[in-house]
């Protein structure tokens, strides 16, 4: 996660709108590497619950040794979005997934934005192609998809759209970079990017494999917990069979495990999320936690998450 202490000599003005989960996590941590940050959100309690969101999110940061002061005064909330957007260096948007709304929302902070503020939006689906069909200069706009929760978890795709320049690129790698993310920049936009994609992809055979009763929710969590969390959170899919090929590397793995593997693929399930499948995901999701608040809940994996991430950073 970068340096926990640093702070920029530059005090970045950054601008976040919209304060659900994603957009408050960003808030905390883009105050905790000391950056002024205003918010706007169309919602009339934001001020009132803002504050109180971030102070949830003070123990996860301390555990990556970042420090939040919920009552900051380098946290502003303004009203109107022109207000908030103006003398900002960059704006880091998270608004809901409707393209129509984000078309219009970035053509109006177009229009308000330093001419060099960077643009970014976090959607996770849409493209940046896509969404900056209504702007003067589409190509200002790129993807900044981050993983939840974006206070903790290091990574952010970095999708440019169609008429995006390397020059942009670079700085918006830049600006992540020095949050103490682990920016990774996707050669061509594709829906969903990478990681969701991953994530989809083995969540729909852990669906396929609780409602055929192979294992319930519960032992798949353990399954995975157990096995393929922990060694690809020391080393990637790739690498991983690169490794399991032995000194033969990845070309013994494909040549003698591969064809297997693959063969294996056409019995993968396709789940269909109808509605019995769905109460049943949801009752033994709420069996597997014992009833527990999601919030103490999200407590503990946070906790449990900033000890993998210090561990990977002593190696």
């Amino acid at each position: 996660m970068g340096n926990p202490t640093s702070r920029p000599t530059h005090r970045p003005r950054t601008t976040v709108l919209g304060t659900g989960l994603i957009g408050t996590s960003w808030t905390a941590l883009l105050l905790a590497r000391g950056h002024r940050v205003t918010v706007h959100d169309p919602r009339p309690d934001t001020g009132r619950t803002l504050r109180a969101d971030l102070a949830r999110l003070v123990p996860g940061l301390a555990d990556l040794g970042l420090t939040l002061d919920p009552d900051t005064d380098d946290l502003t909330v303004a009203d109107d979005l022109t207000t908030a957007v103006r003398g900002a260096d960059a704006v880091q948007e998270n608004g809901p997934e409707r393209l129509d709304l984000k078309q219009q929302l970035w053509a109006d902070v177009e229009a308000a934005a330093p001419a060099d503020a960077l643009l970014l939006t976090s959607t996770s689906a849409l493209t940046a192609t896509e969404v900056s069909t209504r702007m003067s200069d589409p190509g200002r706009l790129v993807v900044g998809h981050p993983f939840n929760p974006p206070h903790l978890v290091p990574l952010v795709e970095v999708v440019p759209g169609r008429d995006t320049s390397p020059a942009t690129v670079d700085r918006v790698v830049e600006f992540y970079t020095a949050l103490g993310k682990h920016p990774v920049v996707l050669r061509r936009e594709v829906p969903g990017f990478v990681a969701n994609r991953l994530q989809s992809a083995l969540f729909r055979e852990a669906v396929h494999l609780v409602r055929e009763g192979v294992v319930d929710v519960a032992g798949l969590d353990d399954v995975v917990t157990s096995s393929i969390g922990p060694r690809w959170a020391a080393a990637g899919p790739f690498r991983s069979f690169h490794l399991g090929g032995g000194p033969g590397g990845m070309a013994h793995f494909l040549t003698h495990l591969g064809p297997g593997m693959a063969d294996g693929w056409e019995h993968l399930g396709r789940p269909v999320l109808d509605e019995a499948t769905t109460s049943d995901l949801v009752a033994q999701s709420e069996q597997a936690t014992d009833g527990r608040d999601v919030a103490d809940l999200a407590r503990e994996r946070d906790t449990r998450q900033a000890a993998v991430l210090a561990a990977l950073a002593e190696q």
